[in-house]
C-alpha cells in the first residue's frame, strides 16, 4: 500500500522541479512507501525533456511517474490531473520552489496518524538561507482580512487569527495552510471534492480549508518539519498575476461567504485601485477588469493555449 502519493507541478522551472525532488529522496526516510507523481503543466519542449530525462535516470530507484498536460490547467488544475494517478492514504501537493531540510513527509504523517481531527497539515517554510520565516498557516480570504489587514486582526483576535510570522514550538492551529506544501489525508480531500478547478491561482487555500472545516476537518501547521520555499518561480510579479489575484479573491468570496461580502469587497477593491491608476498607470487594465466584477471569463485559465511537445 502507499503511504504517501506526492504530487508536484512543473511549468518552465525544470532546475527548481530537480532539485526539489532531490531533497524529497535525499531526506525521506525508507520506513514509508512514496509515490511521486510530476504534473508537467504544458512546459515548453526543453522544460518538458529536462524534466523527463532526470524522472528517466532515477525511474529505477523510485516509484516515480511524469505526466504530461498540453494546456496549462494552473494549481488546482494541474494537481488534479495528479489526483488521477494517485492512490496514497495521504496526499503531499508540494511547489516545485521548494526544498526540504528534514523528512517533512515522515514527520506530517506521524503528526496526521495521531489527530483524525486534522484534515490538512504543512511544515514550517523559511526564505533562501533561511534568514526569514514564511506564513505557513494563515487567514481566510474574506472582506474583514482585506480591508482592515492581517496584522489588525491578530490583534483584535489572537485567539481566532494566531501570528502567522513567528516561530512555534509546538503544533498550531491555524485558519489554512500555504499552498506551497499541503498534506491531506486523501480521504479527506476526496470527501470535499479536491481543488476547484475554476481557480487558476491564489486562494485555492482558503476554498479547500473552508470546505474541510464544514466537515469538522482543521488545518495545522508542524513546525518540526522545515522546508525553504523559494517562491515564485513560475509566477513571477506582475499586473496579470495581480489581475489574477483579485479574480480568485472575488470568486472564493462569493463562493463562501455570499453576494453581499462580494459587492462590499468589489466596491472597496474599485475604490482602491481608481486612485492606484491614476498614480501608477500600469494598474488600468485591473480596475477596468473590477469594473466588469472580475469574471471568470477574464481568467489567465481562459488564455491558454495547447503546448505540442511534438
Amino acid at each position: 500500500m502507499i503511504d504517501i502519493s506526492v504530487i508536484l507541478i512543473n511549468y518552465n522551472s525544470e532546475n527548481y522541479t530537480i532539485n526539489c525532488l532531490k531533497s524529497l529522496f535525499s531526506h525521506t526516510s525508507k520506513k514509508i512507501n512514496c509515490e511521486f507523481i510530476i504534473v508537467d503543466n504544458a512546459s515548453k519542449k526543453y522544460s518538458y525533456f529536462k524534466v523527463k530525462e532526470f524522472v528517466d535516470s532515477i525511474i529505477h530507484n523510485h516509484n516515480i511517474k511524469l505526466v504530461r498536460s498540453n494546456i496549462n490547467t494552473g494549481f488546482g488544475g494541474g494537481n488534479m490531473i495528479g489526483v488521477q494517478h494517485a492512490s496514497g492514504k495521504y496526499f503531499a501537493f508540494i511547489n516545485n520552489d521548494t526544498y526540504l531540510e528534514n523528512d517533512c513527509l515522515m514527520i506530517l504523517k506521524l503528526f496526521m496518524d495521531s489527530h483524525p481531527n486534522v484534515g490538512v497539515c504543512g511544515p514550517q517554510a523559511f526564505s533562501e538561507g533561511k534568514t526569514k520565516i514564511k506564513p505557513t498557516i494563515d487567514h481566510f480570504a474574506s472582506v474583514s482580512r482585506e480591508i482592515l489587514g492581517r496584522k489588525f486582526l491578530e490583534k483584535i483576535n489572537p485567539s481566532k487569527y494566531p501570528k502567522r510570522k513567528i516561530l512555534y514550538n509546538s503544533p498550531q492551529k491555524g485558519q489554512y495552510v500555504a499552498g506551497s506544501f499541503m498534506f491531506f489525508r486523501s480521504n479527506d480531500f476526496n470527501a470535499v471534492g479536491g481543488f476547484d478547478t475554476n481557480i487558476f491561482l491564489f486562494h485555492e487555500e482558503t476554498d479547500i480549508c473552508k470546505r474541510l472545516l464544514n466537515i469538522n476537518k482543521l488545518a495545522y501547521l508542524v513546525p518540526e518539519g522545515i522546508f525553504i520555499h523559494y517562491h515564485g518561480a513560475s509566477t513571477p510579479k506582475s499586473v496579470k498575476y495581480k489581475i489574477e489575484l483579485k479574480i480568485s479573491l472575488l470568486y472564493v468570496v462569493r463562493k463562501h461567504y455570499g453576494l453581499i461580502s462580494f459587492y462590499v469587497l468589489l466596491t472597496f477593491l474599485q475604490i482602491k485601485y481608481f486612485f492606484s491608476s491614476i498614480v501608477k498607470p500600469k494598474y488600468r487594465k485591473l480596475f477596468y477588469i473590477l469594473l466588469l466584477q472580475a469574471p471568470l471569463s477574464k481568467s489567465l485559465k481562459q488564455q491558454q493555449k495547447i503546448e505540442s511537445i511534438f
